[in-house]
């Protein structure tokens, strides 16, 4: 089997040096060339057409976002995963126009970093545990305002779903977090993408995003 094909984009090189050693003590990756600044990520990602780039947002000569958005135009191909410190949707908002397909905060554990990289790799799409509760939260809120009608809000539980089915997790796994069946969880899971017209895992976080789910109240 072919290994997974990672470029780093950071702007410290002890950042790097972590990334690459936890990338590449895993059996099925390796990193194939890193940069310090968002042009020389864009540029040389463009050469090298790895598999997934792993883009800091704050970088000289070219931010994340605007790196991403050129990477994204030439090598489509490419996934992107922005590795980030800050913590504010308005950063993610920009990284997923760009075209990013994922956004994980630094403080995040390892495995998370992993899991992260594997799911952009197989073409999905993947948010911090943290922001994609906000992402949930932000919506349901906004849905209940907009329609004012109680079969068109996610109850707790469903909400939960979502939640995990954001983060990747599959049915099997949900119901093992949340000790149900997984009948039950693919009942709630009907149940709330009905209500919410959506047909995918990818859709549920990209649509949430790109309709506004995250503009200040």
């Amino acid at each position: 089997m072919s290994k997974l094909r990672i470029f780093l984009a950071d702007d410290h090189a002890l950042i790097r040096e972590g990334l690459k050693s936890l990338i590449e003590a895993e059996p099925d990756m390796s990193v194939v060339g890193e940069t310090d600044n968002g042009r020389a990520a864009w540029r040389e990602a463009k050469a090298l057409r790895p598999d997934v780039v792993v883009m800091d947002i704050s970088m000289p000569e070219l931010n994340g976002a605007k790196a991403t958005e050129l990477l994204k135009r030439d090598c489509p191909e490419t996934k992107v995963l922005a590795l980030t410190i800050h913590n504010d949707q308005g950063y993610l908002h920009q990284l997923l126009k760009a075209g990013a397909s994922g956004y994980v905060l630094k403080r995040a554990a390892p495995h998370e970093l992993i899991r992260a990289i594997r799911a952009v790799a197989a073409g999905e799409t993947y948010l911090d545990p943290t922001i994609v509760n906000d992402v949930v939260g932000s919506y349901v809120r906004k849905q209940s305002a907009r329609e004012g009608q109680p079969q068109g809000e996610l109850s707790e539980r469903e909400a939960e779903v979502l939640r995990l089915i954001a983060l990747g997790y599959s049915n099997k796994e949900i119901a093992t977090r949340l000790d149900i069946s997984v009948r039950t969880v693919e009942t709630y899971k009907a149940r709330l993408m009905e209500k919410l017209n959506f047909h995918s895992r990818a859709e549920i976080v990209r649509y949430a995003l790109l309709q506004g789910w995250l503009e200040e109240t």
